[in-house]
This record gives C-alpha cells, structure tokens and sequence, in this order.
C-alpha cells in the first residue's frame, strides 16, 4: 500500500498545486512567495488526499 500511496501523492500533489498556482494567476497574484506557497501547500495537502484514496483503492 505504500508504493500506491506514493504514486497517489504525485499525481494529486501535481494536480493541488497546479489548481493553487491558476487560482493565484487568475486573482492576479504574481508575488513569488505567494505561488511557491500554493506549490507547497498543494504536496503537503496531498498526503492525507492520497492516503485516503489508497486506503479506498485497497478495500
């Protein structure tokens, strides 16, 4: 399940922090800080959507 979890994480991570990143460009948020912090929030709110999904996956 491990190996699951993390093949989930980069794909949902990938796709969090890409819906972080346009909804910060379309607000008209250029600032650096601002997007780097979308893309770390995206791979770290990953973790529990990934999990969750796997453990769904699994069942």
């Amino acid at each position: 399940m491990f190996y699951l979890l993390l093949t989930l994480h980069l794909f949902i991570g990938a796709t969090l922090a890409g819906v972080g990143l346009i909804a910060l460009l379309v607000a008209g948020h250029t600032a650096t800080h601002l997007l780097i912090g979308a893309v770390v929030l995206g791979f770290v709110f990953a973790f529990p959507v990934a999990w969750m999904v796997a453990r769904g996956m699994h069942r």
